[in-house]
């Protein structure tokens, strides 16, 4: 352990061990006193703490009066991702600004409106003078989203009203915020590839006449080069990570953090801090690891009871991690379908058969066939089974080479834009800090003289 010696280490997980003997719950009082865990009933259904216009987020159906599970849905501003994905499509032009304006402001925009929006974005991808020498440069990290959380820190102080919570001046920081994200993702991938790894560095401007998913391949390739349809099927991933209900982590923390009146550069780190965990925006970095130690251990991608003897084993922690988890399987609302995963797979089916990955996909189809029957054979559960978008999104990442290092800025690079605009409702619309309450369940205690201890 850096900066101390084993006796000091030693001394450190005594007191953890104290720490959790005396912190341990008795996990049968959540269900006495009625508690959601995870602010989250039996069958995954959030706790309703808020309102919103921005998205939402649609699992289940009501029919003969009974709750039932149905087709996932997800709207953002009342229209359907699949629908505004398909219109994208069929226009055949790049979406994220124009889903970023209908997030932000509520309405689809005339052609007027989106070319002074795309122009306004696009003026403000610019990093200050010597940012990225003085600050991305000078403190490379392997840990991309440290290092986008540091520089989102950093960047407070170089902004004349920092602490202003008035709305136009939040609009601008989020703004500007939005239209950096991909630089400070990539120069900071490159400044780890440089520095830590001993590579060649490159750091490519970005070009104002691109769109935010031709700029992020341009920058991140040392050739500058991509094709169409790998920066069509990016512009796509990004929309479809741009923004989820207001109930996700890394959305729940924005609203928290910014009810309390803290500053836009506070509340967006924090945001960042809850994307990063494993459990949230990590989850497609292991779903391409797993997928890579499958590959291993599998000899036929088409024989689906060895790929299911596979997931036995994951599940009975047996193989990949140990965790038991199966990742990319599964959701928090979801249970029949993640719409976003299946806007994704066929655009990930498009990408394989272009770069020659199709044995690839076949075993992501295998899996996604398999992991579900697995899970309802092998485990107790409340709700039905599906893949969720980061079982393809890391797929398709890894088609189009990204480094893993990049794999979850990537996704903070999209839900920037769903946090900027849950942070504005929250500042136009609540104005009340937010605190809900904890139980406590440990029994009154008499104090007791320091000599009397033991």
């Amino acid at each position: 352990m850096t900066g101390f010696n084993m006796k000091v280490t030693g001394k450190i997980e005594e007191l953890t061990k104290t720490c959790v003997d005396h912190s341990t719950l008795d996990l049968s009082l959540y269900g006495k006193y009625d508690v959601k865990r995870g602010l989250r009933d039996l069958n995954g259904k959030g706790v309703l703490a808020g309102l919103t216009q921005i998205s939402n987020v649609q699992a289940t159906k009501i029919v003969d009066g009974e709750t039932v599970p149905c087709e996932g849905s997800l709207s953002y501003r009342g229209y359907d991702i699949k629908s505004l994905t398909r219109g994208l499509l069929d226009d055949h032009r790049y979406g994220f600004e124009e889903v970023t304006y209908l997030l932000l402001f509520g309405k689809l925009p005339t052609v007027a409106e989106l070319d002074s929006f795309t122009n306004l974005l696009a003026n403000q991808r610019s990093l200050p003078t010597n940012f990225v020498r003085d600050v991305i440069m000078k403190a490379p990290s392997k840990d991309i989203m440290n290092v986008l959380s540091r520089s989102v820190l950093t960047l407070y102080c170089y902004d004349k009203n920092p602490d202003d919570i008035s709305l136009p001046n939040v609009m601008r920081q989020c703004l500007n915020l939005i239209s950096v994200f991909p630089l400070l993702s990539v120069y900071g991938y490159h400044a780890y590839n440089h520095y830590i790894r001993g590579k060649s560095l490159y750091i490519h401007l970005p070009q104002k006449k691109l769109s935010t998913a031709e700029n992020i391949l341009r920058m991140l390739r040392p050739d500058k080069k991509y094709t169409e349809l790998e920066a069509r099927i990016l512009d796509l991933a990004l929309i479809l990570h741009m923004e989820h209900g207001g109930g996700n982590n890394s959305t729940f923390t924005t609203h928290v953090v910014s009810s309390s009146g803290t500053d836009t550069y506070s509340a967006i780190a924090a945001a960042l801090g809850s994307l990063k965990g494993p459990k949230h925006g990590g989850a497609n970095i292991k779903v391409v690891s797993m997928f890579e130690d499958m590959k291993k251990h599998i000899h036929d991608y088409t024989d689906e009871e060895e790929v299911a003897e596979y997931l036995r084993k994951i599940l009975h922690k047996q193989a990949f991690d140990k965790s038991g988890l199966i990742y990319g399987m599964g959701h928090a609302i979801y249970s029949i379908s993640d719409p976003r995963a299946e806007v994704l797979r066929q655009f990930a089916f498009a990408l394989a058969k272009e770069k020659g990955r199709m044995n690839d996909y076949n075993l992501y189809s295998t899996v996604e066939k398999m992991g579900p029957k697995v899970i309802a054979e092998e485990r107790r559960i409340y709700k039905g089974v599906c893949v969720n978008v980061d079982f393809y999104s890391g797929f398709v990442y890894s088609i189009l080479d990204l480094p893993h290092e990049l794999y979850t800025p990537m996704f903070a690079v999209a839900r920037i834009v769903g946090w900027s605009a849950h942070r504005m409702e929250e500042l136009i619309n609540v104005d009340k800090i937010i605190r809900p309450a904890y139980m406590n369940v440990l029994d009154p205690a008499d104090y007791i003289p320091l000599k009397e201890r033991k």
